[in-house]
């Protein structure tokens, strides 16, 4: 079991994937979520697209066609709270991935 983002936490988590690692599509957003050990609850291609449809009105994303995505303009200091909320995030996910192993 994974750590479900959704909201401010997903956007954000998603915003600073895209601002590391570059254009992506859902798909390799869902992989890269899963990979961190984190999960949406509903369809993830309608709640990731819904998510970075926010992010793009605010300038932080771009669209650059059907279903791909990249990065777009972010402030300095607001990169740096997305990014401390992001690694915080990150350590709460694996607290939980450890925990649902050691029962298990």
């Amino acid at each position: 079991m994974s750590y479900s983002l959704r909201g401010i936490e997903l956007r954000y988590v998603l915003a600073m994937q895209l601002a590391v690692h570059g254009p992506a599509t859902i798909t390799e957003l869902t992989e890269a979520l899963d990979w961190h050990g984190f999960c949406v609850r509903a369809r993830p291609s309608k709640v990731i697209s819904d998510a970075l449809r926010w992010e793009i009105e605010r300038g932080r994303v771009t669209r650059l066609g059907r279903g791909r995505y990249g990065p777009g303009y972010m402030p300095r200091g607001t990169e740096h709270r997305i990014h401390q909320r992001v690694l915080t995030l990150r350590e709460a996910a694996a607290s939980v991935v450890a925990m649902r192993r050691a029962i298990d």
